[in-house]
């Protein structure tokens, strides 16, 4: 599985972008298969990058269908395929070193 991070950004809709963020994490909600966690500064995802790409592009949709006129998607994803990864065990590798 890879790890994907997210940031979906309405532009030209005011100061407040919770109401646009929150469209786009519906769409991870109602996406069987999908781990998440949200910060406060964008979301990381767990999937096969298949559905990290596919889920993206839904996101990236939802925001434009609630209003916005102009959208800007930033991904980056980390397919490591020699051994597992998850969200907690990259944290936990740094905080071993630390």
């Amino acid at each position: 599985m890879a790890l994907m991070e997210i940031t979906v950004a309405p532009f030209g809709v005011g100061t407040s972008l919770s109401p646009y963020v929150a469209r786009a994490i519906k769409v991870l909600q109602a996406t069987p298969g999908i781990e998440y966690e949200t910060n406060s500064m964008g979301t990381i995802v767990r999937g096969s990058v298949q559905q990290l790409l596919e889920v993206a592009g839904r996101m990236h949709q939802a925001v434009l269908e609630a209003g916005a006129q102009r959208v800007s998607t930033t991904l980056r994803i980390d397919d490591r395929v020699d051994k597992e990864a998850t969200m907690t065990s990259k944290l936990q590798s740094l905080k071993e070193k630390l």
